[in-house]
Protein backbone atom coordinates (compact mmCIF):
# COMPACT_ATOMS: atom_id res chain seq x y z
CA UNK A 1 0.00 0.00 0.00
CA UNK A 2 2.93 2.32 0.65
CA UNK A 3 4.11 1.83 -2.94
CA UNK A 4 0.59 2.54 -4.24
CA UNK A 5 0.32 5.70 -2.12
CA UNK A 6 3.66 6.92 -3.47
CA UNK A 7 2.53 6.24 -7.04
CA UNK A 8 -0.76 8.12 -6.66
CA UNK A 9 1.06 10.99 -4.96
CA UNK A 10 3.40 11.26 -7.94
CA UNK A 11 0.48 11.52 -10.34
CA UNK A 12 -1.26 14.08 -8.13
CA UNK A 13 1.67 16.55 -8.28
CA UNK A 14 0.57 18.15 -11.60
CA UNK A 15 -2.87 18.97 -10.18
CA UNK A 16 -1.33 20.66 -7.14
CA UNK A 17 1.04 22.74 -9.26
CA UNK A 18 -1.80 23.76 -11.57
CA UNK A 19 -3.70 25.18 -8.61
CA UNK A 20 -0.67 26.88 -7.09
CA UNK A 21 0.22 28.68 -10.32
CA UNK A 22 -3.23 30.20 -10.79
CA UNK A 23 -4.22 31.12 -7.22
CA UNK A 24 -2.28 33.50 -5.00
CA UNK A 25 -1.72 32.61 -1.30
CA UNK A 26 -4.49 35.04 -0.34
CA UNK A 27 -6.93 33.15 -2.56
CA UNK A 28 -7.03 35.91 -5.21
CA UNK A 29 -6.77 34.69 -8.79
CA UNK A 30 -3.75 36.24 -10.51
CA UNK A 31 -3.60 37.43 -14.10
CA UNK A 32 -0.21 35.79 -14.73
CA UNK A 33 -0.20 33.47 -17.74
CA UNK A 34 0.63 30.03 -16.38
CA UNK A 35 2.16 27.14 -18.32
CA UNK A 36 -0.37 24.89 -16.56
CA UNK A 37 -3.89 24.30 -17.83
CA UNK A 38 -6.43 22.29 -15.85
CA UNK A 39 -10.00 21.39 -16.76
CA UNK A 40 -12.42 18.62 -15.97
CA UNK A 41 -15.97 17.36 -15.85
CA UNK A 42 -18.01 15.42 -13.30
CA UNK A 43 -21.20 13.63 -14.33
CA UNK A 44 -24.03 11.76 -12.60
CA UNK A 45 -26.38 9.35 -14.37
CA UNK A 46 -29.50 8.01 -12.61
CA UNK A 47 -32.17 5.57 -13.74
CA UNK A 48 -35.21 4.07 -12.00
CA UNK A 49 -37.92 1.75 -13.35
CA UNK A 50 -41.04 0.48 -11.59
CA UNK A 51 -43.61 -2.05 -12.87
CA UNK A 52 -46.94 -2.92 -11.25
CA UNK A 53 -49.29 -5.38 -12.96
CA UNK A 54 -47.45 -4.64 -16.20
CA UNK A 55 -48.48 -7.48 -18.52
CA UNK A 56 -45.63 -6.89 -20.99
CA UNK A 57 -43.19 -7.78 -18.22
CA UNK A 58 -40.44 -5.92 -16.43
CA UNK A 59 -38.40 -5.85 -13.26
CA UNK A 60 -38.16 -3.00 -10.77
CA UNK A 61 -34.68 -1.56 -10.66
CA UNK A 62 -32.68 1.46 -9.65
CA UNK A 63 -29.21 2.37 -10.94
CA UNK A 64 -26.70 5.18 -10.89
CA UNK A 65 -23.30 6.04 -12.28
CA UNK A 66 -20.84 8.78 -11.32
CA UNK A 67 -17.78 9.74 -13.39
CA UNK A 68 -14.89 12.20 -13.39
CA UNK A 69 -12.71 13.14 -16.36
CA UNK A 70 -9.92 15.58 -15.45
CA UNK A 71 -6.97 16.95 -17.48
CA UNK A 72 -3.89 18.71 -16.13
CA UNK A 73 -1.48 19.82 -18.88
CA UNK A 74 1.79 21.75 -18.91
CA UNK A 75 3.36 23.54 -21.89
CA UNK A 76 6.39 25.81 -21.79
CA UNK A 77 9.07 26.16 -24.45
CA UNK A 78 9.95 22.75 -25.87
CA UNK A 79 8.50 20.87 -22.90
CA UNK A 80 4.98 19.50 -22.49
CA UNK A 81 3.43 17.27 -19.84
CA UNK A 82 -0.10 15.92 -20.37
CA UNK A 83 -2.00 14.17 -17.58
CA UNK A 84 -5.49 12.67 -17.69
CA UNK A 85 -7.44 11.25 -14.73
CA UNK A 86 -10.49 9.06 -15.41
CA UNK A 87 -12.67 7.56 -12.68
CA UNK A 88 -16.16 6.08 -12.77
CA UNK A 89 -18.37 3.89 -10.62
CA UNK A 90 -21.90 2.59 -11.08
CA UNK A 91 -24.31 0.13 -9.45
CA UNK A 92 -27.72 -1.37 -10.18
CA UNK A 93 -30.22 -3.05 -7.81
CA UNK A 94 -33.09 -5.14 -9.10
CA UNK A 95 -36.01 -6.51 -7.12
CA UNK A 96 -35.17 -10.18 -7.71
CA UNK A 97 -31.46 -9.93 -6.94
CA UNK A 98 -30.11 -10.23 -3.41
CA UNK A 99 -27.13 -8.03 -4.27
CA UNK A 100 -26.46 -4.59 -5.69
CA UNK A 101 -24.22 -5.20 -8.72
CA UNK A 102 -21.62 -3.01 -10.34
CA UNK A 103 -22.25 -1.58 -13.78
CA UNK A 104 -18.97 0.35 -13.92
CA UNK A 105 -15.80 0.51 -11.83
CA UNK A 106 -12.50 1.95 -13.02
CA UNK A 107 -9.64 4.23 -12.16
CA UNK A 108 -7.15 5.24 -14.85
CA UNK A 109 -4.28 7.73 -14.85
CA UNK A 110 -2.32 8.66 -18.00
CA UNK A 111 0.81 10.81 -18.03
CA UNK A 112 3.03 11.73 -21.03
CA UNK A 113 6.12 13.94 -20.80
CA UNK A 114 7.46 15.28 -24.10
CA UNK A 115 10.38 17.34 -25.42
CA UNK A 116 9.63 18.95 -28.77
CA UNK A 117 12.00 18.26 -31.69
CA UNK A 118 9.86 19.49 -34.60
CA UNK A 119 6.47 21.09 -35.15
CA UNK A 120 4.48 17.99 -34.18
CA UNK A 121 7.01 15.45 -32.90
CA UNK A 122 8.43 15.00 -29.38
CA UNK A 123 10.73 12.67 -27.53
CA UNK A 124 8.49 11.19 -24.85
CA UNK A 125 8.22 9.18 -21.66
CA UNK A 126 4.85 7.87 -20.57
CA UNK A 127 3.14 6.09 -17.68
CA UNK A 128 -0.33 4.55 -17.52
CA UNK A 129 -2.00 3.11 -14.41
CA UNK A 130 -5.29 1.19 -14.26
CA UNK A 131 -7.28 -0.57 -11.55
CA UNK A 132 -10.75 -0.66 -9.94
CA UNK A 133 -12.17 0.75 -6.70
CA UNK A 134 -14.09 -2.11 -5.10
CA UNK A 135 -14.53 -5.88 -5.08
CA UNK A 136 -15.89 -7.69 -8.11
CA UNK A 137 -17.91 -10.91 -7.90
CA UNK A 138 -18.93 -13.92 -9.99
CA UNK A 139 -22.66 -14.64 -9.56
CA UNK A 140 -24.61 -17.88 -9.86
CA UNK A 141 -27.73 -19.56 -8.48
CA UNK A 142 -27.87 -22.77 -6.50
CA UNK A 143 -30.17 -25.66 -7.36
CA UNK A 144 -32.64 -24.18 -4.88
CA UNK A 145 -32.63 -20.88 -6.81
CA UNK A 146 -30.67 -18.92 -4.20
CA UNK A 147 -28.29 -16.34 -5.68
CA UNK A 148 -24.72 -16.60 -4.37
CA UNK A 149 -21.52 -14.79 -5.26
CA UNK A 150 -17.78 -15.38 -5.10
CA UNK A 151 -15.18 -12.61 -4.88
CA UNK A 152 -13.04 -12.53 -8.01
CA UNK A 153 -11.36 -9.10 -8.20
CA UNK A 154 -10.55 -6.18 -5.91
CA UNK A 155 -8.67 -2.88 -5.74
CA UNK A 156 -5.17 -3.46 -7.21
CA UNK A 157 -6.15 -7.02 -8.07
CA UNK A 158 -5.65 -6.65 -10.89
CA UNK A 159 -3.74 -3.39 -11.21
CA UNK A 160 -1.72 -2.45 -14.28
CA UNK A 161 1.22 -0.10 -14.74
CA UNK A 162 2.77 0.69 -18.13
CA UNK A 163 5.87 2.86 -18.53
CA UNK A 164 8.48 3.51 -21.19
CA UNK A 165 10.28 5.96 -23.53
CA UNK A 166 9.14 6.70 -27.06
CA UNK A 167 8.04 9.24 -29.64
CA UNK A 168 4.97 11.46 -29.39
CA UNK A 169 3.04 12.96 -32.30
CA UNK A 170 0.94 15.86 -31.00
CA UNK A 171 -0.95 17.95 -33.51
CA UNK A 172 -2.94 19.68 -30.76
CA UNK A 173 -4.76 18.84 -27.53
CA UNK A 174 -7.35 16.82 -29.49
CA UNK A 175 -5.01 14.56 -31.48
CA UNK A 176 -2.08 12.71 -29.90
CA UNK A 177 -0.28 9.45 -30.77
CA UNK A 178 2.48 7.97 -28.61
CA UNK A 179 4.71 5.09 -29.74
CA UNK A 180 6.89 3.30 -27.20
CA UNK A 181 8.97 0.33 -28.49
CA UNK A 182 10.39 -0.55 -25.03
CA UNK A 183 7.43 -0.49 -22.65
CA UNK A 184 7.50 -2.25 -19.29
CA UNK A 185 4.16 -3.64 -18.13
CA UNK A 186 3.54 -4.66 -14.52
CA UNK A 187 0.45 -6.63 -13.47
CA UNK A 188 -0.33 -6.60 -9.74
CA UNK A 189 -2.67 -9.06 -7.99
CA UNK A 190 -3.53 -10.32 -4.52
CA UNK A 191 -1.92 -13.71 -3.85
CA UNK A 192 -5.19 -14.86 -2.29
CA UNK A 193 -6.76 -15.09 -5.76
CA UNK A 194 -4.04 -17.23 -7.41
CA UNK A 195 -5.06 -20.89 -7.68
CA UNK A 196 -2.97 -24.07 -8.02
CA UNK A 197 -1.90 -24.78 -11.61
CA UNK A 198 -3.81 -21.74 -12.86
CA UNK A 199 -2.87 -18.20 -13.83
CA UNK A 200 -4.79 -15.22 -12.51
CA UNK A 201 -4.56 -12.36 -15.04
CA UNK A 202 -1.30 -13.93 -16.21
CA UNK A 203 0.22 -14.06 -12.71
CA UNK A 204 1.39 -17.50 -11.58
CA UNK A 205 0.42 -19.24 -8.35
CA UNK A 206 2.07 -17.75 -5.26
CA UNK A 207 3.16 -14.59 -7.09
CA UNK A 208 1.78 -11.07 -6.80
CA UNK A 209 3.30 -9.44 -9.92
CA UNK A 210 3.95 -10.23 -13.55
CA UNK A 211 6.50 -8.36 -15.72
CA UNK A 212 6.33 -7.91 -19.47
CA UNK A 213 8.43 -5.98 -21.99
CA UNK A 214 6.89 -4.98 -25.29
CA UNK A 215 5.66 -2.38 -27.78
CA UNK A 216 2.94 0.08 -26.79
CA UNK A 217 0.95 2.39 -29.05
CA UNK A 218 -1.61 4.80 -27.64
CA UNK A 219 -3.81 7.34 -29.41
CA UNK A 220 -6.23 10.07 -28.34
CA UNK A 221 -8.63 11.76 -30.76
CA UNK A 222 -11.46 14.10 -29.84
CA UNK A 223 -13.68 15.73 -32.44
CA UNK A 224 -16.86 17.77 -32.68
CA UNK A 225 -19.10 15.84 -35.06
CA UNK A 226 -21.87 18.45 -35.14
CA UNK A 227 -22.82 21.33 -32.86
CA UNK A 228 -22.90 20.21 -29.20
CA UNK A 229 -21.90 16.61 -30.03
CA UNK A 230 -18.35 15.41 -29.26
CA UNK A 231 -16.66 12.05 -29.78
CA UNK A 232 -13.67 11.15 -27.59
CA UNK A 233 -11.62 8.14 -28.74
CA UNK A 234 -8.91 6.52 -26.59
CA UNK A 235 -6.97 3.54 -27.97
CA UNK A 236 -4.18 1.51 -26.39
CA UNK A 237 -2.35 -1.43 -28.03
CA UNK A 238 0.32 -3.59 -26.41
CA UNK A 239 2.41 -6.53 -27.69
CA UNK A 240 4.56 -8.56 -25.28
CA UNK A 241 7.97 -9.42 -26.77
CA UNK A 242 8.61 -12.08 -24.12
CA UNK A 243 5.53 -14.24 -24.72
CA UNK A 244 3.08 -14.59 -27.65
CA UNK A 245 3.83 -11.21 -29.30
CA UNK A 246 1.15 -11.93 -31.91
CA UNK A 247 -1.54 -11.69 -29.21
CA UNK A 248 -1.95 -7.92 -29.10
CA UNK A 249 -3.76 -6.48 -26.07
CA UNK A 250 -6.46 -3.96 -27.12
CA UNK A 251 -8.20 -1.34 -25.00
CA UNK A 252 -10.55 1.01 -26.87
CA UNK A 253 -12.84 3.61 -25.29
CA UNK A 254 -15.45 5.78 -26.99
CA UNK A 255 -17.15 8.57 -25.06
CA UNK A 256 -19.96 10.42 -26.84
CA UNK A 257 -21.39 13.56 -25.22
CA UNK A 258 -24.51 15.24 -26.65
CA UNK A 259 -25.06 18.56 -24.90
CA UNK A 260 -28.65 19.50 -24.02
CA UNK A 261 -27.88 22.62 -22.00
CA UNK A 262 -25.23 23.88 -19.61
CA UNK A 263 -25.80 21.12 -17.06
CA UNK A 264 -27.56 18.29 -18.90
CA UNK A 265 -26.07 15.95 -21.49
CA UNK A 266 -26.83 12.60 -23.05
CA UNK A 267 -23.77 10.39 -22.51
CA UNK A 268 -22.74 7.16 -24.20
CA UNK A 269 -19.63 5.34 -22.98
CA UNK A 270 -18.40 2.25 -24.80
CA UNK A 271 -15.28 0.24 -23.97
CA UNK A 272 -13.91 -3.03 -25.28
CA UNK A 273 -10.84 -4.88 -24.03
CA UNK A 274 -8.97 -7.87 -25.40
CA UNK A 275 -6.35 -9.35 -23.05
CA UNK A 276 -5.92 -13.13 -23.26
CA UNK A 277 -4.27 -13.19 -19.85
CA UNK A 278 -7.56 -12.00 -18.33
CA UNK A 279 -10.18 -13.51 -20.68
CA UNK A 280 -9.90 -15.25 -24.05
CA UNK A 281 -12.34 -13.01 -25.86
CA UNK A 282 -13.54 -9.42 -25.96
CA UNK A 283 -14.76 -7.75 -22.78
CA UNK A 284 -17.44 -5.13 -23.50
CA UNK A 285 -18.79 -2.34 -21.30
CA UNK A 286 -21.48 0.17 -22.32
CA UNK A 287 -23.22 2.89 -20.30
CA UNK A 288 -25.92 5.17 -21.72
CA UNK A 289 -28.10 7.79 -20.13
CA UNK A 290 -28.93 11.43 -19.44
CA UNK A 291 -26.36 12.95 -17.09
CA UNK A 292 -26.07 15.97 -14.86
CA UNK A 293 -22.68 17.56 -15.53
CA UNK A 294 -20.45 20.01 -13.72
CA UNK A 295 -17.37 21.48 -15.36
CA UNK A 296 -14.38 22.61 -13.30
Amino acid sequence: MKKLFALLTLFAVPALYAQQDTIAPSGIVTDTISPWMAKGNASLLFNQSTFDNWLAGGENNISGNVGINYDVNYKKGVWSWDNKFIASYGIVKTRTSAFAKKTDDRLEINSVLGRQISRYWYYSAFANFKTQFTKGYMYERTDEGVEVREEYTNFMSPGYLYAGPGMLYKRDENLKVNLSPATSKFTFVDKAFTLPDEEYFGVKEGKSTRYELGFNASAYYKLDVIANVTFENILNLYSNYLEDPQNVDIDYQLNIVMKINRYLTTNLSFQTIYDDNAFRGFQVRQVFGVAVNYGF
